[in-house]
């Protein structure tokens, strides 16, 4: 999928270490930059569910870990969320040094927070989406507990967040209360996208409100229904990161897509990292999915199987040729619905048809026509449907030339 470990230095010579996904054919049309949540990591999967959505449609997404957390360089007691917004732009900064300046900024949880305080310091962003965001950051101090009371008394204590001790020092506690996060996004001026849980018990559903009405317009709210603060289900998250996608892209130039050479001679292209089992990148002509396996095959069901796609094909090319013959000849043909299931069947008519395991590729094809069509213009659609080109290349002999590139 295009994944590149990158790292990069903080303000303090710490190395940050994060993952810059790109789409299937490495040519993002924008660059977006992933705030995770307090005390997570890059690898969360709701952060990387989300960045999976944004690359399926051409964006490219930098997740990195925050200093003293994941792989990331320092120690988390002596961070503090000043020292979060800081490692956003320094992130920004290298993207703009290697690849291209973030236009996006998103943020889940405190990371939601991070990335309203940041924008007004990254010049590139032209749209922010939070996730579950504090309306101030200073609202995660009910998350410390008791060990708020032991932080101001002794200067530090050890707290325990999703089941994970962390020391938290007084000093943490002090830079938060010096943020007032209202008034940042009350001068910020982008779009944002705000969307929250009204199920959200870690952070409640009145935080997004007050962000909504701090904020100016353009300004919208997406309610997260049914969801927990750390999206656990991947149906939550994928969510999340397809109506951020679409949201985006109103705000965002989207440049005429440039073909490189490999690219220019090719029309789909698909991309699998090791790490990610069978859920593979694809963008097929200007459009970017996901192809998988299901579950029950080891696959995570994130998109149509190979061979649903190939049914898909024959599908979509059955209607399209259908409806252009009805057009052609004058009838009415309301709507064509195409059903195809591909499955191997025992050959009636083979080579080897003395072998009970002798099987042949078989597309299963019902199709269903609306409109005012006599018996005799039916059976001539149905005899049309054998002619489409898709069911003509698979019936023909066909080659696949393989070749290997740089």
């Amino acid at each position: 999928m295009g994944l590149k470990k990158i790292t990069f230095t903080n303000n303090e010579g710490q190395t940050l270490v994060g993952r810059l996904e790109f789409p299937a054919d490495r040519n993002p049309h924008n660059y977006a930059l992933f705030a995770h949540c307090f005390t997570c990591t890059k690898n969360l999967s709701a952060v990387k569910n989300i960045s999976k959505a944004l690359t399926s449609n051409g964006f490219a997404v930098l997740r990195f870990d925050f200093t003293g957390l994941g792989e990331s360089d320092g120690d988390f007691a002596d961070t503090n969320f000043s020292g979060n917004v800081s490692d956003l732009v320094v992130a920004a900064d290298f993207l703009k040094e290697n690849y291209k300046a973030p236009s996006l900024l998103i943020g889940h949880s405190l990371g939601g927070a991070a990335v309203i305080f940041a924008a007004a310091e990254i010049a590139s962003v032209n749209a922010i989406a939070t996730v579950g965001a504090p309306s101030n950051p200073k609202h995660v101090k009910h998350l410390f507990k008791s060990g708020l009371e032991e932080i101001n008394a002794k200067g530090e204590a050890v707290v325990n967040l999703s089941g994970r001790d962390f020391k938290i020092k007084k000093q943490f506690v002090d830079d938060l209360e010096t943020k007032s996060l209202p008034e940042t996004a009350k001068s910020l001026r982008k779009p944002l996208l705000i969307m929250h849980s009204p199920q959200d018990d870690t952070v409640g559903i009145k935080n997004a409100e007050e962000i909504y009405v701090a904020a100016h317009h353009p300004k919208s709210f997406v309610s997260l229904d049914g969801a927990d603060h750390l999206l656990f289900n991947k149906e939550d998250s994928t969510y999340v990161g397809e109506v951020i996608s679409g949201w985006a892209k109103r705000y965002l130039p989207i440049a005429k897509r440039v073909n490189e050479k490999l690219r220019s001679k090719h029309q789909v292209v698909a991309s699998l990292d090791a790490e990610e089992g069978f859920t593979t990148q694809m963008k097929v002509g200007n459009h970017y999915l996901l192809a998988d396996e299901p579950e029950d095959f080891g696959g995570k069901d994130y998109g149509p199987s190979p061979y649903e796609l190939v049914s898909a094909g024959l599908s979509a090319c059955t209607a399209m040729t259908l409806q252009m013959y009805a057009r052609r000849k004058g009838w009415i043909l309301a709507n064509v619905e195409v059903h195809t299931s591909y499955s191997k069947t025992h050959a009636e008519d083979c080579e080897h048809c003395e072998s009970d395991t002798a099987k042949i590729d078989t597309f299963t094809r019902e199709i269903k026509l609306t409109g005012d069509l006599n018996e005799q213009q039916r059976s001539k659609l149905v005899a049309i449907a054998d002619k489409c080109p898709v069911h003509r290349t698979l019936h023909s002999e066909t080659q696949v030339i393989t070749t290997l590139v740089n």
